[in-house]
């Protein structure tokens, strides 16, 4: 994931959609008689794809976002930014390990054993919590395999745990009734690493290259790393993107790295291999481990063609597997067109209206790899603002993929397990009203407006009682409150006399985890009586009778 990137999408803010765009959402595709056969192109993609009802379905996944990075416990993107002479990461490093000159990130990867791991633990704890999908982390930015890879030596059975992370999640997931998912981030290694080929510009070690620069598989020999090349984990200089000899400040080396810093979609201009070998290790990560889920780390597609070549091959072999096509593949900043073909995914960010087409939106309790300091600072969000996010994300026709950090030795810690047992409780009394839901007319009501797209999260400002989003399912209406009100009624305005939502006739309105309520309609809206016992941690209300929807 790429951390603290301005919002790269925009929208106009509604709460009422087409009829149209209403009647899309709520109708489920028919089945198709004939399998079809996509190539790479979006032509192709967008003319045979079809988002599966079990996607549709499922709206909460949660993802371990998990891999060698998260050994220090330091928080995201730590294999590059140790290398940043002046940053926390790198002091932390030197501190720790040593300069990285001598203790580099593959160093890391050894130290990296998975003792504690308890994969079918953690799976009940995500599944009660109410995952109906996991997603194991396959490669990050990292260009490491937390798999058995068939291309690519730095892989979790070679080096760290040896063990395979993905095959392990894939078995105990679909053991407890999930679909199964991975995420691959390498596409961006060539540009990622590039500051490991750097150096101090200041101080005792200045000039001195770190480890990428001057390891090579024959200086192995006899060590940890013995057959194992460095250049294949690191990728290689990438010409004008590597910082050259003569920087001799911070501030210039820092300015130089920035180069390095970009989110190009692009192959290496000097490394036409690295593009093939991203694509069969990809191929090799699919015909292993059957996912119905891909979350590509990228904006609209990896490496250009090669992306879409990788798309197509996953949607063929998974029509396969499942004699129809399955699949769901996720990645940011899709426009209206690309949609067609994929499903958009929206980064640590909202939708401020209802979409049309199903759409996802991720998201951490914490920083995506573990970081202990937020641990010790009380910094997770909450189980209420989980649950919220997820009402906002599924009233909007989304789906939210949650990821719960896992440490290095593949625990997780007191206060994130009681995250998940707290969302579990919610569940208990709710689950009814947001799985295998429908959109209504509206996504909700309330004086809360969240910003459009991409990396929003953070100027989000929180949502109050009055804030209500809406979910349909068999002729029921659900209503779910963002937060309890402080007096013993509840009014949802919207079916105030007049509205286009006013409709049917109601016929009893329950609590879930109660039972019936007093309700009046009236001019200002329908009007429930809540009584003192609180259920859950915020409010739902199951709407019956004759044409409510």
């Amino acid at each position: 994931m790429k951390p603290s990137r301005r919002d790269l999408l925009t929208g106009a803010s509604s709460l009422v959609v087409t009829n149209e765009a209403v009647a899309s959402v709520r109708a489920k595709p028919q089945a198709k008689t004939t399998r079809p056969v996509f190539e790479a192109s979006w032509e192709s993609l967008k003319a045979g794809y079809q988002t599966p009802d079990w996607f549709r379905d499922a709206k909460l996944g949660i993802w371990a976002h998990w891999g060698p990075q998260c050994v220090p416990e330091f928080g995201d993107w730590y294999g590059r930014r140790m290398y940043i002479q002046g940053s926390d990461y790198y002091n932390h490093h030197v501190a720790t390990y040593g300069h990285p000159s001598v203790h580099g990130f593959m160093d890391i990867i050894n130290t990296w054993k998975a003792d504690k791991w308890d994969p079918e633990r953690l799976m009940g704890l995500y599944k009660k919590a109410g995952a109906k999908y996991f997603v194991s982390m396959a490669s990050h930015h990292d260009n490491f395999d937390n798999f058995n890879s068939k291309h690519h030596a730095w892989n979790s059975t070679k080096v760290g745990p040896k063990r395979d992370i993905v095959g392990e999640w894939a078995k105990v997931a679909r053991e407890h009734g999930l679909r199964f998912g991975v995420s691959n981030h390498a596409a961006h290694a060539w540009l990622w690493w590039q500051t490991a080929y750097g150096y101090d510009a200041e101080g005792v070690m200045h000039g001195v290259r770190y480890d990428a620069a001057t390891r090579r598989k024959e200086d192995g020999k006899g060590k940890w790393w013995n057959g194992l090349d460095p250049q294949e984990l690191y990728t290689g200089p990438a010409g004008a993107f590597t910082p050259p000899d003569g920087l001799k400040t911070i501030k210039d080396m820092n300015a130089y790295n920035g180069r390095s810093d970009q989110w190009l979609q692009i192959p290496p201009p000097n490394n036409p291999w690295y593009a093939k070998h991203w694509l069969a290790r990809h191929k090799d990560l699919v015909e292993q481990y059957h996912p119905d889920f891909i979350f590509m780390d990228d904006y609209v597609m990896p490496l250009g063609q090669t992306g879409l070549e990788a798309v197509a091959h996953f949607y063929n072999e998974n029509a396969k597997w499942n004699n129809g096509l399955q699949a769901v593949v996720t990645s940011n900043g899709l426009d209206d067109e690309q949609t067609k073909a994929l499903v958009k995914n929206v980064e640590r960010g909202f939708s401020n209206h209802l979409r049309a087409k199903p759409w996802q939106t991720c998201t951490c309790i914490g920083q995506w790899h573990y970081d202990r300091r937020l641990y010790d600072n009380d910094g997770y969000k909450t189980a209420k603002q989980v649950i919220q996010r997820l009402i906002d994300t599924v009233s909007k026709n989304g789906t939210l993929l949650l990821s719960i950090p896992v440490r290095g030795n593949g625990e997780i810690d007191d206060k994130e397990e009681k995250v998940l047992t707290d969302m579990a409780g919610w569940m208990e009394v709710n689950a009814e009203a947001i799985f295998e839901t429908r959109p209504w007319d509206i996504y909700g009501e309330g004086p809360t407006r969240f910003a459009e797209g991409y990396q929003s999260e953070d100027v989000a400002t929180g949502l109050s009682h009055e804030d209500i989003r809406f979910t349909t399912k068999a002729g029921v209406l659900y209503a779910l409150a963002a937060e309890w009100p402080n007096a013993p009624y509840l009014t949802i305005y919207s079916m105030a006399e007049g509205s286009a939502q006013r409709k049917g006739r109601i016929g009893k309105v329950e609590l879930l985890g109660h039972g019936p309520v007093p309700f009046e309609l009236g001019m200002d809206g329908l009007t429930v009586k809540l009584p003192e016992a609180r259920p859950a941690f915020t409010p739902v209300l199951k709407i019956t009778g004759e044409g409510v929807i």
